[in-house]
């Protein structure tokens, strides 16, 4: 970070400080370096975790630390052994590191970045998602005040644990995540949250489609919106079972409609097969090839046990027939066995329900799964903050435990010693900075909400003019008084020059000390984010302009 840069992160920063105060969270500062040994007991360190990790000259083994959920536990575990000492709400804002297969983008994705980490401890269940609230509606409060536009998701907890968790997302090109949202309801969620069931389809039984180039024989034939039938691939992590999802490659919203090309949900599809018991790889490229090549090696060395017995799962998603006699014949020749070799089972239902499968994108105009009358828009976004409700995920592992008495341990004969239940609620600092720096930009530079520009306000002087600039700088800056957060431009260069590079900065407000002070001793202000606002406004009305055109920003 360059002066001005680190001067919109400290802004941030402590606007965050303020948010995380009205909670009752206290500032705390954990170190960098945390054992390996620590993570092994949580079970966060497997192999290939994105975690950088070394040893010191002692070989002890330590990592840098992308998280610090064991740091946190095992610290208010070994200090906090009464209900009474709840809740502790505690937060840090420091350096993450996470050794990333593919950074990019500058800050939005880089191997050492800039969070905050808030961490909340409560003795039950229902306290606990009191806090959960009060969190997320701080966190609301926090990008009303950036005044930037932002969508609150519900999510996946991924690797954190817990079962309840939301995304705050900012709209952006160069985001990551797909954010689906409706016209009507406020049915708002994460792409990779799709399970993969098709609940508006209800108790209906699967179509019948135009399957290209495929043996139909034996399906069923009732009349489908699906014009015809793609194929999608995937393999799962023993490479031992090949998943094949079976989907509508068009369908149309509206039946007078034209119909809509269609893409597989990958994240749908891996609920589906995990609930199926089959750990799927998404990110592999050739999964056919890499089954068959895995069958060909177990027939090679003689492998045939029953555990190492090659699998065929097919998924049906529910616009689409179901083959009863499955097209296995390009498979087994390929893999050079027969079809009694192979383990085949299909799904055309969600296992432990009557949903039938749902394996394709939402795409704009479908109708909405919640209320059934609203039309759905996916949003590019970028994720900016998370709540987690995590639960007893990390205190149970790491003997972080409080003793409760009777009278709130559910009737219990005697005080109990329960496991602490926790939050996890970051914010993504760096992140911000490039996200709102990018998206709000125009062709003239940056455009900084106020919240976060690096100054509110610059007083450029024209030539000969740097004298009665600097007493504009004092009036506005002036200590005495309640002071604007000002900066001078008293290099040495051309006035238009200085007027580009403050546009190109993206300071709020421009102060132009120029034509109209010699004039009429005026001051003309400049207000890119205000309609291009250009005003000329005498000296002794300044401040007070100033900070009505703040007050809207």
């Amino acid at each position: 970070m360059l002066p001005l840069g680190l001067r919109v992160q400290d802004k941030l920063e402590r606007l965050i400080d303020k948010h995380m105060q009205s909670v009752g969270a206290s500032k705390v500062s954990l170190s960098s370096i945390s054992s390996q040994e620590l993570w092994e007991q949580s079970g966060r360190l497997k192999e290939g975790s994105e975690v950088f990790r070394f040893h010191d000259r002692k070989e002890s083994r330590f990592l840098l630390a992308p998280t610090h959920e064991e740091e946190i536990t095992t610290l208010v575990g070994s200090l906090t052994k009464s209900y009474r000492d709840l809740p502790v709400r505690v937060y840090q804002i420091s350096r993450k590191y996470r050794d990333e297969a593919r950074p990019r983008q500058g800050l939005l994705r880089g191997r050492e970045f800039m969070m905050k980490d808030l961490y909340t401890f409560d003795y039950n269940v229902e306290e606990a998602l009191k806090t959960y609230n009060l969190v997320k509606a701080a966190y609301k409060n926090l990008f009303d005040e950036l005044k930037i536009p932002y969508l609150v998701a519900a999510a996946d907890s991924g690797n954190m644990g817990g079962s309840l968790s939301h995304e705050f997302h900012f709209p952006s090109s160069k985001g990551e995540d797909t954010v689906i949202s409706c016209s009507r309801c406020d049915h708002v969620y994460n792409d990779e949250l799709a399970d993969g069931k098709a609940h508006n389809l209800g108790e209906q039984q699967p179509h019948a489609g135009q399957a290209s180039g495929f043996d139909t024989e034996g399906a069923t034939a009732e009349s489908s919106p699906t014009v015809s039938t793609d194929l999608w691939m995937a393999i799962s992590k023993d490479k031992n079972t090949l998943v094949r999802g079976w989907y509508p490659k068009f369908s149309m919203q509206q039946t007078e409609q034209e119909p809509v090309a269609r893409e597989v949900n990958s994240h749908a599809a891996k609920s589906i097969a995990t609930a199926a018991g089959v750990d799927i790889e998404l990110s592999v490229e050739n999964p056919l090839e890499q089954w068959v090549s895995h069958v060909q090696s177990n027939k090679a060395r003689g492998d045939s046990s029953p555990s190492q017995r090659p699998q065929v799962l097919d998924l049906y998603d529910s616009q689409v027939r179901v083959y009863k006699r499955p097209p296995l014949s390009d498979l087994l020749q390929q893999a050079s066995c027969t079809a009694d070799e192979i383990q085949y089972s299909m799904l055309n239902r969600f296992p432990g329900t009557n949903h039938g499968l749902n394996l394709v994108k939402v795409q704009d105009g479908d109708k909405c799964i919640k209320c059934t009358e609203g039309s759905l828009k996916t949003h590019t976004a970028v994720e900016l903050g998370h709540t987690f409700h995590l639960g007893t995920r990390y205190s149970e592992v790491l003997q972080a435990s409080v003793m409760v008495d009777q009278s709130l341990s559910g009737g219990a004969a005697k005080d109990q010693q329960v496991p602490m239940q926790m939050g996890c609620h970051g914010i993504g600092v760096s992140r911000m900075i490039s996200a709102v720096a990018d998206n709000l930009a125009d062709s003239k530079g940056l455009n900084w909400p106020r919240a976060m520009a690096p100054y509110e306000v610059v007083v450029v002087p024209g030539k000969g003019l740097e004298t009665e600039a600097e007493k504009v700088y004092d009036l506005l800056a002036s200590k005495q008084s309640s002071p604007i957060d000002t900066i001078l431009d008293d290099r040495e260069k051309p006035m238009g020059w200085k007027l580009s590079d403050a546009d190109l900065i993206g300071y709020p407000v421009i102060i132009v000390v120029g034509k109209g002070w010699k004039k009429q001793q005026t001051l003309e202000v400049q207000c890119r984010r205000l309609d291009n606002l250009r005003e000329e406004v005498p000296l002794d009305q300044l401040p007070a302009f100033v900070r009505s055109l703040l007050e809207r920003l």
